[in-house]
């Protein structure tokens, strides 16, 4: 990967302007407007610590070509059933290749068996993309008052569905106005999982 690629991917990761880029990696607009026309192709060693820290990685590594390992952070423990809080606590950190540390932002482990049909098992993690919308259909991080679940997200006419992938375990359906009342929103798409058992 280029500089650029780095600091474009990062830019429109997180939407940010130049100004916000150049204040979080403590340059200059005109450095960090440089770095995304690709002229300039390298950094000194107290920008690269700079930015290194914040993308969580060595950028010097990348930028020479060496193998990296990326990481993501496991943030806590979300329900692949239902009732159950989200626990918020830092787990640690999970290996992503750099294709997969662009598209997602962070683990959650996983806790019961509603979703074992598609492969998301108790005691295994998923990776998601931090989002308020996904499409239907898409398996989804949903938060409900303050319960949060893993479930494939189906939106009909007049109606959601929390649709679970256990026979064991049932869909919850929602009106619109039952859905708003509970608060649910979507808080991120689950792109993979890793099991571990």
């Amino acid at each position: 990967m280029e500089l650029h690629e780095i600091i474009r991917d990062y830019k429109n990761r997180f939407h940010l302007s130049n100004i916000a880029l150049a204040e979080r990696f403590q340059v200059t607009p005109n450095t960090v407007a440089r770095w995304l026309r690709g002229e300039v192709k390298s950094v000194q060693d107290e920008t690269a610590y700079n930015i290194s820290q914040i993308l969580g990685f060595d950028i010097q590594k990348v930028l020479s070509g060496d193998a990296v390992t990326m990481k993501r952070p496991i943030l806590g423990i979300a329900k692949a059933g239902y009732d159950m809080f989200l626990e918020e606590n830092y787990l640690g950190e999970e290996s992503v290749s750099m294709e997969e540390y662009r598209k997602g932002d962070y683990f959650l482990k996983v806790e019961g068996n509603s979703m074992i049909n598609a492969g998301i098992v108790h005691g295994g993690l998923v990776y998601v993309k931090q989002c308020s919308s996904v499409n239907n259909g898409d398996i989804a991080v949903v938060s409900l008052n303050d319960e949060v679940t893993i479930k494939r997200f189906i939106k009909l006419k007049d109606e959601i569905v929390l649709s679970a992938e256990n026979p064991e375990v049932e869909d919850r359906h929602f009106t619109v106005k039952q859905a708003k009342d509970a608060s649910l929103k979507i808080l991120g798409k689950v792109l993979f999982s890793k099991n571990y058992v």
